[in-house]
C-alpha cells in the first residue's frame, strides 16, 4: 500500500513539473536612453495613424522560420500591441522636432530572424500643419543584422525605429520636398 502511494505521489510531481511553463518575457521597442538632455523645444509631431501587417499584428514577438515559415513565439511578448509599441516609440525619438508635423505610417514589411537581421519597411506620409500643408510621401526599407537571441533582435528593431525617425525628422528639419536615403 505504501509503494503504491509514493508511486502515485512521484506520478503526481513528474506531471506537475512537466505542466510548469517558461515565464513570459516583455520586450520594447523604445530603447533606454542613455542621455538626458532635455528635448529641444518648439515643434510637435502627431502620428496620425500607424498599420502593421495582419501577420504581425499580435502581442507575440513573431519571427521567420526557414523560406516559408513563421513562428509565434509564446514566451516572447511585446509589452503593448506592436502598433502601441511602434507608436511609442516614435513618439519618443520624434520629441525634439522643430515643426508641427503629423505623420503617418503604414508598415508594409515587419520581419524578424533571429542570428540575421531585422527589418523594417514602411510607407510614410509626412504632413506640415498650418498655412501651406505640405506633404510628402516616401517609402523606406531599414535592415539591420541582429544576434541569435531576442533581446538581440529586438534591439536591431529598435535600431531601425530610431534611424526610421531620424529619417523623418531631417525631412521635418529641413522642410525637403525629397525622400531621405538611408
Amino acid at each position: 500500500m505504501a509503494f503504491s502511494l509514493r508511486i502515485t505521489l512521484v506520478t503526481a510531481l513528474l506531471l506537475l513539473a512537466a505542466c510548469r511553463s517558461e515565464p513570459i518575457q516583455f520586450h520594447t521597442l523604445t530603447p533606454v536612453h542613455r542621455n538626458d538632455s532635455p528635448p529641444a523645444a518648439g515643434g510637435e509631431v502627431r502620428i496620425e495613424s500607424i498599420s502593421v501587417p495582419p501577420q504581425v499584428d499580435r502581442p507575440q514577438i513573431v519571427i521567420r522560420q526557414g523560406d516559408s515559415g513563421v513562428a509565434i513565439l509564446e514566451t516572447q511578448w511585446w509589452s503593448a500591441s506592436l502598433v502601441d509599441e511602434l507608436r511609442s516609440a516614435l513618439v519618443d525619438q520624434l520629441a525634439s522636432s522643430r515643426r508641427n508635423l503629423s505623420l503617418r505610417v503604414d508598415v508594409q514589411r515587419f520581419d524578424s530572424v533571429p542570428g540575421q537581421y531585422a527589418l523594417l519597411d514602411v510607407k510614410w506620409r509626412l504632413r506640415q500643419t498650418g498655412v501651406d500643408g505640405r506633404t510628402l510621401t516616401c517609402r523606406t526599407t531599414l535592415q539591420s543584422p541582429s544576434g541569435p537571441t531576442i533581446d538581440e533582435l529586438v534591439m536591431a528593431h529598435q535600431g531601425n525605429v530610431k534611424r526610421f525617425a531620424a529619417l523623418v525628422s531631417q525631412v521635418a528639419d529641413r522642410s525637403s520636398s525629397e525622400c531621405p536615403t538611408p
